[in-house]
């Protein structure tokens, strides 16, 4: 018989909602915790190469730490994840103004992003599964986008030790939408120190310069020469301190990525990533079009994580599948336009092993 979910209580938002934490476990040990405030992946423990369970996921102890929370530890990103220029895109001859929370720009969804919300949360495990379902309704012209959009965001975990995650939307007019999860992984454990050992694989022969504003400029530039060629692997430091505008503009790695695909029906090798000394590895798999790779440039050490620890620049990676930056403003990339009684959906595979 599979196990019961486990639910508990995570906090409160400042209105007197109550968040709720959900734990998913397998036959391996393997647990995530999922919280309804943002969806957040709040923890996940996985073994190394003898066995030994560590958190790799960078998060916070309860609910407070999300309410005030503007890193993004481990939330569910839209409606439109990524930056926005200008915060205004044009559709069906229609401007619509958006927050410009990231200097001149829109990001991950505004000032009240899904990361910012209760969702309703019920228990949907499968024969084979453990899963959690996530809904959330927002209504049309929530940060200003337009359409009331139902959104659903199933986590599902198998004894095959993957966490699935998989997402729904659907409007009631022509909308944009682009929904991704934001976890920063350290295949090391969450108070491990820094990423730059691991080993990455990206599967993408192209990437999306910016501006340095973190703006695409519409340009798929080869990674061949340059700090972004993840072809075969490579240690994450090996060329993050190189002379390069890209790296420059993003303080390090902060890079859309333009994923080799086969098909885009059926999930696809995105990314593996290798942590050395623990011989945990972490496989991408996807449906998405893109991959944005960060590597928590912005944290400082001001953060206090799970059992207060700090966290620092380089502590942890996050590995964004999702559509490319500014899409609705780019006519030569993957659309994000989902039109009204339309699915959209998206598939992302975080498959867990050793070596």
């Amino acid at each position: 018989m599979k196990p019961i979910i486990k639910q508990e209580h995570f906090g409160e938002t400042p209105d007197g909602t109550f968040v709720e934490l959900y734990k998913l476990s397998n036959g391996n040990g393997v647990e995530v915790a999922i919280s309804t405030y943002g969806g957040a992946v709040v923890s996940l423990l996985v073994p190394d190469r003898h066995g030994k369970l560590a958190d790799v996921a960078l998060g916070y102890d309860s609910c407070d730490g999300y309410l005030s929370d503007a890193a993004y530890l481990g939330p569910i990103l839209g409606r439109h994840a990524n930056r926005i220029a200008e915060g205004r895109f044009t559709l069906n001859g229609v401007t619509y103004s958006l927050a410009r929370n990231n200097g001149e720009h829109h990001l991950h969804g505004g000032l009240k992003g899904f990361d910012k919300v209760v969702w309703k949360a019920r228990d949907a495990a499968t024969p084979n599964n453990q899963a959690l379902e996530l809904t959330y309704l927002s209504k049309d012209l929530e940060e200003g986008y337009p359409g009331n959009m139902l959104v659903r965001v199933i986590y599902a975990l198998n004894d095959a030790n993957e966490l699935r995650i998989e997402y729904f939307a659907t409007s009631d007019k022509d909308t944009v939408v682009n929904l991704s999860n934001h976890t920063y992984f350290n295949l090391g454990g969450h108070d491990f120190g820094d990423i730059l050992k691991h080993e990455l694989m990206i599967n993408a022969d192209r990437f999306t310069p910016t501006d340095s504003t973190s703006i695409p400029t519409g340009e798929l530039q080869s990674v061949e020469g340059t700090p972004f060629d993840f072809k075969l692997p490579a240690a994450i430091g090996l060329r993050v301190n190189q002379e390069h505008e890209q790296l420059k503009y993003g303080h390090g790695y902060d890079q859309n990525f333009v994923l080799n695909r086969a098909d885009s029906s059926s999930s696809s090798l995105a990314a593996r990533v290798l942590d050395p000394e623990s011989g945990r590895v972490l496989e991408v798999w996807t449906t998405e079009p893109g991959l944005q790779l960060y590597c928590g440039n912005f944290l400082d050490g001001t953060i206090r994580g799970k059992k207060g620890v700090p966290y620092h620049r380089n502590q942890g990676f996050c590995v964004e599948t999702q559509h490319f930056p500014d899409s609705p403003n780019q006519p030569n990339f993957p659309p994000t336009v989902l039109k009204a009684g339309a699915q959209f959906r998206s598939t992302t595979i975080f498959r867990f092993l050793t070596q």
